[in-house]
């Protein structure tokens, strides 16, 4: 016999582990099942993008390290390029390598933490899978440390290049990494993929079609996973990445597992692009003679990457100061979430927080 029921509005959040930060959804239950869901957000809000407009081109560098905290080097690379694109500036050979090695360490880094946080929401194998990419991700952060002292708010990158060039023990640990990185993604594979647990609680839960994708301006892995082949690195390459070989992974039916590993596959990806960087990386500086107190001619631009999360973008648009008069910022984690409520509707409520961490956001890029 049916339960009768009411319909019962629920706040999860700003302080819910699960919420990833302080990000706030407002969702009605009937009894288990979503029949509605509102993404409140702003709790996090520092105003970057006005902060910027105070800040010279060069300071503003250290403001991208904080809006996804978990990926700051390709935050880097995107703002630097939207600056060198409003200034014309050319970026040595050797740095465009460097940016490229980074931004795919980051890439890894950035993926492995998604991976991880998605199995501990499961509630799964005592948080092992969690402590196994934390491990891999902490030789990444040490290498990171190796090029310029930090390990996550790193500024490495400045328009014109990169801060200093990298020590002969960088290349040492990134050799040694790219040789087990590989066996460590199989066994993380082997760990996860084929696990009853996972597949039941992933395989045709939260699916978000390639036509909902696309009309929510979806991009990245969330993109991918949904069967749309299309990769900035592919459709408008920049610096390094029309010199090298690799795959561009998609998924089948853009579900819960899709989402997952098209993020393993692309570390396979990033590992075979850094391989192919350090082949043929060449000598030279690795900054050009950029002013500190850079003042671009009147006029705008907007350049973008491959974050790990999505198309990450900066529009800049100068009045001939030493400081942007206006700057704007295309995040993956904010846009990406235009669809969370068509992916949410319908399910229960342990679907919805296995769905929620498919999304992968950082809610320093979600409120800017």
């Amino acid at each position: 016999m049916p339960i009768q029921t009411e319909p019962v509005t629920i706040n999860l959040g700003p302080q819910h582990p699960s919420t990833h930060g302080v990000f706030r959804l407002r969702v009605t239950f009937d009894g288990e099942l979503v029949l509605d869901v509102e993404p409140i957000f702003g709790y996090l809000h520092r105003g970057t993008e006005k902060l910027a407009e105070e800040r010279t081109y060069v300071q503003i560098v250290t403001l991208t390290d904080r809006l996804d905290y978990v990926a700051s080097m390709t935050n880097n690379q995107a703002y630097t390029r939207a600056v060198e694109k409003l200034s014309c500036i050319d970026v040595p050979e050797r740095a465009q390598y460097l940016r490229g090695i980074t931004a795919e360490l980051q890439r890894i880094a950035s993926h492995l933490i998604s991976t991880g946080f998605l199995l501990q929401e499961m509630g799964t194998f005592g948080g092992t899978p969690l402590m196994y990419c934390f491990r891999e991700r902490e030789r990444i952060l040490d290498m990171f440390e190796m090029l310029c002292g930090a390990r996550i708010t790193v500024s490495y990158m400045r328009p014109g290049g990169v801060t200093q060039d990298a020590p002969p023990e960088f290349w040492e640990a990134l050799a040694v990494f790219t040789r087990d990185m590989p066996g460590y993604i199989d066994d993380l594979e082997g760990l996860i993929s084929d696990n009853e647990v996972v597949l039941a609680r992933t395989r045709d839960v939260g699916i978000l079609s390639d036509e909902l994708a696309v009309a929510g301006s979806v991009t990245g892995p969330m993109l991918r996973a949904s069967g749309v082949q299309w990769d900035l690195r592919k459709a408008d390459p920049y610096e390094i990445y029309d010199r090298v070989e690799f795959d561009v992974p998609i998924g089948a039916t853009g579900d819960t597992f899709d989402r997952y590993i098209v993020r393993v596959q692309e570390m396979r990806e990033s590992v075979r692009i850094i391989e192919q960087c350090v082949e043929q990386i060449p000598g030279g500086p690795v900054r050009s003679d950029a002013p500190f107190f850079m003042r671009p001619p009147a006029g705008d631009a907007y350049a973008a990457v491959e974050a790990p999360k999505g198309e990450l973008g900066f529009y800049l648009v100068s009045d001939g100061g030493i400081s942007p008069y206006r700057c704007k910022i295309r995040s993956p984690s904010f846009i990406n979430m235009n669809v969370l409520k068509d992916m949410l509707v319908g399910w229960k409520m342990g679907d919805l927080i296995i769905i929620f961490g498919s999304t992968d956001i950082v809610m320093g890029e979600v409120d800017r």
